[in-house]
């Protein structure tokens, strides 16, 4: 049961090492989307509502949302070095540490999902203007090693819908009356 609290939508598994064309346009059209998406699973929470836990042991609403947007600027990052430099080695950062930190637990979602909406906007332009090699293009992260441009679009492609599950999951549990 635990799995399905931390896994709404399943854990990520890269389809294969290089995507193909059609596996990057699916992959952009749900990074495209996902700002919407956790925006409308977020509307009209209240601030209690916000401050729940989406499993026990895990972070809040509050928390989630603003983890999507740290690991998606840090995600944006390393694909704009995996372009501008040859093979450059990424600092990693502490999640846990991040949300815990009052950005993370205390401010308000909306400069999150605002910022959000205007990072996945410039990535999306990104990645869409990219020649199929570019996506071959890499970084080195000092923990899980060499990853490439394919990957970074097919795990935070993932990631979004991963934490917006979560959020929509513990409103399904509770009896939430969604207002999106």
């Amino acid at each position: 049961m635990i799995e399905d609290l931390r896994f709404p939508i399943g854990s990520f598994t890269m389809p294969a090492p290089e995507l193909t064309a059609e596996q990057r346009l699916d992959g952009i059209q749900r990074l495209a989307g996902a700002p919407a998406k956790l925006r409308a699973a977020v509307r009209g929470l209240s601030r209690e509502q916000l401050d729940t836990p989406y499993r026990p042991g895990g972070w809040t609403v509050c928390q989630v949302v603003h983890h999507v947007a740290d690991s998606h600027m840090n995600a944006f990052i390393r694909t704009k070095l995996s372009l501008t430099e040859d093979n450059p080695t990424i600092k990693p950062y502490r999640q846990a540490a991040w949300a815990e930190l009052p950005d993370g637990r205390a401010t308000g979602i909306e400069s999150s999902l605002t910022m959000i909406e205007g990072l996945h906007e410039r990535w999306v332009i990104l990645l869409r203007s990219l020649a199929p090699a570019d996506y071959a293009r890499t970084f080195i992260h000092p923990e899980s090693g060499r990853q490439t441009i394919d990957r970074i679009l097919a795990l935070y492609s993932w990631h979004g819908a991963h934490h917006t599950g979560h959020i929509t999951a513990l409103q399904s549990r509770n009896g939430w009356e969604s207002l999106a």
